[in-house]
């Protein structure tokens, strides 16, 4: 964590318990796969996704995770309930490693579910968190987005939250190519090297008509102030209510800071992104990776060897 500016103002006792989990997408970027198995329940290694987002949150210290979910996602329901039948097995068999990392789910924090009716958008999923967030700052992990556990992203803005009052979004620079793929942010410096002050946002915008190539990921830390303006957000780009046209809207009264990540970051909702993940928690667990590194050394090795055989053929 980078040590906050001299003239940044003073932290006070943290504030926000709360995280919301969106996710009620229909995860059609990966059927058939997810016809029937929600894609924020995909493994990654031998967890789903979605459980390292709560394990994010939780490490944070928001123990109050409320996911809103779609009729067709009780899978995640079931993942973060006991398994009675199961854990009782495992017990009879002694086999203490599976059995607490079956029970891990349901430890990690106090789990609420509430459904989304309908796919309108991210805005209106978190706007479905009202009643339960109350008049309490929260945070908003999205579902499919990892950021590797090494990092303390989530920590950091929290921290900017309890200085600095209002919203905080999560930004990364990305290439001018992958700009239209994000909601982006026009910034000001603020006298901290990662903390910009927001003052504007564009959801998924053209190339020429980007502010930056700041890109919004899947991380929020929002004033219960955005409930207000989400009720009167009318539907933006694809017939959604977007999160960012709220947000845009706060900007202009200078409450949205973003902090600036510079970590691993996978969306799980890419095909691509969801194999290179897979493969780099793989390599990072004591348990498989020593194993599984030699034997990708070896596999990438014989690529190479099949791709100049090719060559040689072709020449």
């Amino acid at each position: 964590m980078i040590t906050p500016h001299p003239s940044a103002p003073v932290a006070p006792a943290r504030t926000v318990r709360k995280a919301v989990v969106p996710a009620a997408g229909l995860g059609t970027r990966f059927l058939p796969a997810t016809k029937a198995t929600p894609k924020e329940m995909l493994p990654v290694v031998d967890k789903p996704a979605i459980q390292y987002v709560v394990e994010e949150a939780a490490a944070a210290g928001l123990d109050d995770v409320l996911m809103v979910t779609g009729r067709h996602k009780r899978a995640i329901e079931d993942h973060f309930d006991h398994a009675f039948e199961l854990e009782q097995a495992l017990a009879a068999k002694g086999d203490t490693m599976r059995l607490d990392a079956v029970r891990d789910a349901a430890r990690l924090a106090s789990i609420h579910h509430i459904r989304q009716g309908e796919p309108l958008g991210l805005g209106h999923a978190v706007l479905c968190a009202r009643r339960h967030v109350g008049d309490q700052p929260f945070a908003v992990l999205l579902g499919d987005d990892l950021i590797d556990p090494r990092e303390t992203l989530l920590d950091r803005m929290l921290d900017v939250r309890d200085r600095r009052r209002g919203s905080v979004v999560a930004l990364m620079e990305v290439p001018p190519e992958q700009i239209h793929l994000y909601g982006c942010a026009a910034v000001d410096p603020t006298g901290e090297e990662d903390v910009v002050r927001v003052t504007g946002l564009v959801e998924k915008p053209a190339l020429q008509d980007a502010p930056s190539r700041y890109a919004v990921i899947g991380r929020y830390v929002l004033d219960p102030d955005v409930f207000g303006v989400l009720e009167r957000t009318p539907p933006g780009r694809g017939g959604e209510i977007q999160l960012t046209d709220a947000l845009q809207e706060l900007a202009t009264s200078g409450t949205v800071h973003g902090v600036v990540f510079k970590g691993p970051r996978y969306d799980t909702g890419d095909k691509a992104d969801y194999l290179r993940t897979v493969v780099r928690l793989a390599c990072d667990r004591p348990d498989l990776g020593p194993e599984f590194t030699a034997w990708l050394k070896e596999f990438v090795a014989g690529l190479d060897g099949t791709r100049t055989a090719r060559r040689d053929i072709a020449a």
